[in-house]
């Protein structure tokens, strides 16, 4: 199943969970696990007898990464980006910087390179990310992302492989995060905050 026809996801009931934050199950790991599966089959036949390299932005897209690598029929190896964004010291306009907190640690060139990542919103800090490794010479470099928001995209990128696009709601498990916690429920929940509780940043 290609990018572009990729299944809406559909609200389930109310999350068990204790932590009120946790609201109404967005997508559940029955869900999840069919999506990925397909993914993992389109991405075996489009790679196969190809030198694939997964190659996941930490933190939130190591679950997707996981089930995704299992799910791809192929020999693979996989790779860690961690990255950070900040405010540049003499900046007038409050532009963002990317800066490597942990790059790779293998060669990318000659090689069949994807990305894997959680969610897509404006595209900027990817497209950054790919800027970099093609100036390291892949064979080719390629996008897959669990959720995507295209309506959100400020730079032109070309996602090859998306598992659902989604509204503008704050989501929690399956790697999503509220201040570090929730990344390892197994399904994506709504998340929910009274009037009393902290703000999302």
């Amino acid at each position: 199943m290609t990018a572009a026809s990729a299944p809406s996801p559909v609200p389930f009931a109310r999350a068990r969970n204790k932590d009120e934050r946790i609201g109404d199950v967005f997508l559940d790991a029955t869900a999840i696990a069919a999506r990925v599966d397909e993914l993992g089959k389109d991405i075996t036949e489009d790679y196969r007898g190809k030198d694939l390299l997964l190659i996941s932005i930490l933190k939130g897209a190591v679950f997707f990464m996981a089930d995704l690598a299992r799910a791809i029929d192929l020999p693979l190896e996989m790779d860690f980006l961690a990255i950070s964004s900040y405010t540049e010291e003499h900046s007038e306009t409050g532009a963002k910087a990317i800066r490597f907190l942990k790059d790779l640690d293998q060669p990318v060139k000659d090689r069949n390179v994807l990305i894997v990542e959680d969610m897509i919103d404006s595209g900027l800090t990817l497209h950054y990310i790919m800027r970099s490794l093609r100036l390291r010479r892949p064979a080719s470099l390629e996008v897959c992302t669990f959720f995507d928001r295209p309506h959100l995209r400020l730079v032109d990128i070309d996602v090859r492989y998306r598992g659902f696009e989604v509204p503008d709601d704050f989501f929690v498990g399956y790697g999503f995060d509220y201040r570090q916690s929730f990344r390892n429920i197994p399904y994506v929940a709504y998340l929910r905050l009274g009037p009393d509780q902290p703000t999302l940043f």
